[in-house]
């Protein structure tokens, strides 16, 4: 089982393999935002598992890797979990999903990690009008309904 150091080594990986290839809706390099993500958790001092599923919270919902995958590959069952929780499944209303999050402790901080990378200007910036106001919304929805 991963642990530590090698936990989070091991999950860097596994984005950097299941992002590769992908952009955001600016055209960067996908991978920028799991960084950003998991950097925003150890600098706020969270555990491995939770940096590590920062690395991951991604890869479920936007490649071809599944829970069965992650667990294969050695991580523990908490920080696949908090992956599961963290992918937002189309058959899912936002309110489901993020009800979702709320009942896992370590996707909670990785959520609100998710959401601020999201909403820095610095990435809004580069959107069209029409994008950014949506999802400007769509995330201050999401706030509200993580009780923040």
């Amino acid at each position: 089982m991963l642990a530590g150091e090698e936990l989070v080594k091991a999950a860097q990986s596994t984005a950097e393999v299941a992002h590769q290839g992908q952009v955001d809706r600016s055209g960067a390099p996908y991978l920028g935002h799991p960084r950003r993500v998991a950097e925003t958790l150890q600098s706020q001092g969270y555990s491995a598992d939770i940096i590590a599923a920062g690395w991951l919270h991604d890869v479920i919902e936007d490649t071809e890797v599944t829970a069965d995958d992650l667990l294969a590959a050695g991580f523990p069952s908490d920080v696949v979990s908090a992956v599961v929780a963290l992918s937002h499944f189309p058959e899912e209303s936002l309110e489901e999903y993020l009800g979702k999050v709320r009942l896992n402790e370590m996707a909670i901080p990785v959520k609100l990690a998710d959401l601020a990378d999201n909403t820095d200007p610095k990435r809004l910036d580069h959107l069209p009008d029409q994008t950014r106001e949506r999802l400007k919304r769509k995330y201050a929805r999401s706030y509200q309904l993580l009780g923040r």
